[in-house]
């Protein structure tokens, strides 16, 4: 309690910048409020858009705040569009590097203000791909910043791989046919932990024929900035899960701190009875259908099969009516979360034959609170786009999957599910509906499956220790608490 008592002394206040994208906000905000349980003064900065989406989707009053936790909201300077579905990605990594740095100086100078209310800034927590928090930082008298990578370590490592690629050559391709001539089945043989990996598991932004490509430029530039920065960065994974990965990644960058699953801190929190006022703050973009509980209570133990490909994963109108037979003819009974904007351009409609078949087996919502989902005893396995927050939820939840990666390193992630964990399978991107049934039937039914739910079980047990007091994830909190956060209380707030 010692550490403790010390941070509440000098409450540390700690201004937490996630990427404006639901799988980046939730890892963020459950980080906030670890530190919030500590004793941390927390200031949660979404952008305006998303702030808007977060208040309808939650009400009102949801983002009120604590006296201790507030929300605060900068401009991305985007045009107007759909406020309830994901920005374009690309226009989001445009606003990142040219429109946000003024606006969040400004914050930072209010914040700073006695005024305020709330104690001084003492440092930013801030997101890997929001690299203008290190240019802020910077110029408000090199203000400390320590930063989180909310996705895998593999797929860290992955995109620090981008400048090589592009120095040997290989990237931008020079072949437009580079999709279907072979191109993506090199081997990448540089990188010690990814032994056999090839260019279709690198995060997908290299598979460009531009030499200046926004998603490609921008997420190399941003991994660059984290390791040339210096500054500690945060890892939500354990070492057991990616220890090869991670002993690489500390040859490049400064100090490391591996401290997940987030969720599974929280859950001590919880268990341990802490005052944590923060708990019930949420993070969901889309409001959650409570009937998706309710529905799997009445069905029987390891039976269903979840379907989410997440929050910004579109796809085609053939492919949701593939996905469709395919989930029909497998005669699983399962959850399937289609959101409104998953077909790209238009209405995701399925078609009536398909509904009037499964209507006796089959559930649709349009968000669910995925978490308890996939520790649902009546949840056999998950059908997923392999973002890392779905793939700690399953592997928290001792679930194998079936992969059908969308874009940037959720290709990285399915690799190492089915290539390095053993609890995964992967659907070609061109959908069909016979591979679908054949592949949701070997996962449920056969025995390569019964293998991988073998495996899984062993992942969540290993991610559970992790996190206990004698466990890896644990040590490595509270050594962040005392080598990367305290020291802090001796900064110059004079900004």
């Amino acid at each position: 309690m010692g550490d403790l008592a010390r941070v509440q002394e000098v409450k540390l206040h700690a201004v937490c910048v996630p990427f404006p994208a639901q799988g980046h906000i939730r890892p963020m905000l459950n980080l906030a409020k670890l530190l919030h349980s500590k004793g941390f003064h927390i200031t949660f900065v979404n952008t305006v858009f998303n702030h808007r989406r977060m208040l309808r989707s939650r009400g009102p009053n949801s983002l009120d705040g604590l006296s201790t936790f507030r929300f605060e909201a900068i401009p991305d300077g985007l045009p107007p569009s759909d406020p309830d579905a994901t920005q374009d990605v690309p226009s989001m990594f445009h606003a990142v590097l040219n429109n946000c740095l003024d606006p969040f100086k400004k914050l930072l100078h209010r914040l700073n203000d006695p005024s305020a209310g709330s104690p001084p800034v003492t440092f930013v927590l801030s997101d890997c791909i929001m690299p203008f928090t290190l240019d802020a930082a910077r110029e408000l008298g090199d203000l400390p910043v320590i930063l989180l990578w909310t996705a895998s370590a593999c797929g860290f490592l992955g995109y620090a791989q981008y400048r090589l690629l592009l120095d040997k050559g290989i990237v931008p391709f020079q072949d437009p046919n580079y999709l279907t001539n072979g191109s993506l089945d090199m081997i990448v043989d540089w990188v010690p932990s990814m032994k056999g990996i090839r260019l279709k598991d690198i995060p997908s932004f290299i598979r460009t024929t531009e030499k200046d490509d926004i998603l490609f430029d921008f997420l190399m530039i941003s991994v660059e900035k984290s390791c040339e920065s210096s500054a500690p960065i945060i890892f939500n994974t354990f070492d057991a899960l990616e220890d090869e990965v991670l002993n690489d990644i500390s040859n490049i960058v400064g100090p490391i701190y591996t401290i997940g699953p987030l969720q599974y801190h929280l859950k001590e929190i919880s268990q341990q009875e802490i005052d944590n006022e923060a708990d019930s703050l949420g993070s969901n973009l889309w409001k959650e259908d409570p009937h998706c509980l309710q529905w799997l209570d009445i069905m029987k133990p390891n039976s269903v099969l979840y379907v989410s490909f997440g929050s910004i994963t579109t796809m085609t109108k053939e492919n949701l009516v593939e996905f469709a037979w395919g989930l029909a003819n497998s005669n699983c009974p399962f959850l399937w979360i289609v959101r409104p904007d998953i077909v790209t351009g238009d209405l995701a409609v399925l078609p009536p034959d398909f509904l009037a078949k499964t209507k006796d087996r089959g559930m649709l919502a349009s968000w669910c609170d995925q978490e308890k989902v996939l520790k649902h005893e009546a949840t056999a396995a998950f059908l997923t786009h392999c973002g890392w927050n779905s793939s700690l939820d399953t592997i928290c939840g001792g679930k194998p999957v079936l992969c059908w990666p969308f874009f940037a390193e959720q290709q990285t992630n399915c690799w190492y599910f089915c290539n390095k964990w053993g609890t995964g399978m992967e659907i070609n991107k061109d959908v069909k509906r016979d591979e679908v049934e054949r592949q949701v039937r070997e996962l449920t039914e056969g025995e390569k499956g019964a293998d991988m739910r073998r495996n899984a079980v062993k992942l969540k047990r290993l991610a559970e220790a992790a996190t206990r007091p004698t466990g890896s994830s644990y040590k490595n909190m509270e050594h962040l608490t005392n080598q990367a956060f305290l020291p802090l209380k001796n900064y110059n707030h004079n900004v």
